[in-house]
């Protein structure tokens, strides 16, 4: 299976104040849909309130991102699912909840970056 992300900039939600809380409410619905399918990996929105930080090769730090590229900011959840139109399905739902167009990228697949967890032993503590 593949992961996906579905995500948007904050700039594509333009939604008033009264639909604001409604929207909200709307995509945690889909998010507890997903999570009650299995498929949700997780999700968040970006705190623009944060600057970021750019981290060079030799460690050096500073405050900001690349001068040359867009801002990364607004939300976005990953979902884990077995085809792209499943991937489909579930932006349509976001798109629809979230009152805004959504884009719908997959993540490579890297055999060094996948994880596997061991089974919870579900009789111990």
């Amino acid at each position: 299976m593949a992961k996906y992300l579905i995500s948007f900039p904050s700039a594509a939600m333009v939604v008033s104040g009264a639909e604001l809380a409604a929207a909200g409410q709307d995509a945690h619905a889909v998010i507890e849909a997903a999570k009650a399918a299995g498929v949700y990996v997780f999700g968040g929105g970006i705190d623009e309130g944060v600057p970021p930080v750019r981290v060079s090769a030799s460690g050096a730090a500073v405050e900001g991102g690349y001068p040359w590229a867009p801002p990364i900011t607004g939300g976005f959840t990953v979902l884990e699912v077995p085809t792209r139109e499943e991937a489909l399905s579930w932006a349509v739902r976001m798109a629809a909840a979230c009152r805004c167009d959504q884009e719908l990228r997959v993540f490579g697949s890297d055999a060094q970056s996948v994880t596997t967890e061991e089974p919870r032993d579900e009789s111990r503590p």
